[in-house]
């Protein structure tokens, strides 16, 4: 009788093993697959958005010592991006930064990373661990968010030789996005 409840029991088990079996293989075949998360590389990032209008006269202290103005890269094509070390989209995003930068800064590209009130210290040894090589500005009164009207982080601001914004964006975005924006720029 023994044998029988466990021979019993061993059948029920794999019928219940296999019903779950084919409900998966059906749910798989059925539902529409679940977006992945976005990795450094991929697709997945911020559009650019229109924006014109001239650029707010902004100076802030950099990272390295010193005031840098906007003002003072008149001629160069600008992005603006403001971002903090605390923030994931942020840190997902600087690697594409650091890469456009040094893609296009021989042509009179200049990225400005500025960092939304966090400690000097703290950004000298995430920008050292980073291996940033573009300006970082340090903001610690928001005024970069202000000058710009965002509260996003982080956010994009592509300001052309004369001054204007261009585009801009909210959110994260990637290289693919960022060299369609400002390509036409640097022909000019």
């Amino acid at each position: 009788m023994g044998y029988l409840i466990t021979r019993r029991s061993t059948l029920g088990l794999a019928v219940a093993g296999m019903t779950l079996i084919v409900i998966a293989i059906v749910v798989w075949l059925v539902l529409p697959p679940v977006p992945r998360l976005a990795r450094a590389g991929d697709d997945d990032c911020a559009p650019a958005q229109e924006a014109t209008g001239p650029a707010p006269d902004l100076a802030l202290e950099q990272l390295s010592g010193g005031q840098l103005s906007l003002q003072e890269l008149a001629g160069d094509v600008v992005l603006l991006n403001t971002w903090a070390t605390w923030c994931p989209p942020c840190r997902k995003e600087l690697p594409a930064l650091e890469a456009v930068y040094r893609r296009y800064r021989e042509r009179g590209f200049v990225v400005l990373g500025v960092n939304i009130g966090e400690d000097r210290d703290l950004v000298e040894r995430f920008v050292t661990r980073s291996g940033l090589t573009f300006p970082i500005l340090l903001d610690p009164d928001e005024a970069s968010l202000r000058a710009f009207g965002t509260i996003s982080l982080p956010s994009s601001f592509l300001i052309d030789r004369q001054g204007t914004v261009r585009a801009r964006w909210i959110g994260a975005t990637c290289e693919r996005e960022l060299e369609e924006a400002i390509l036409p720029l640097l022909r000019h």
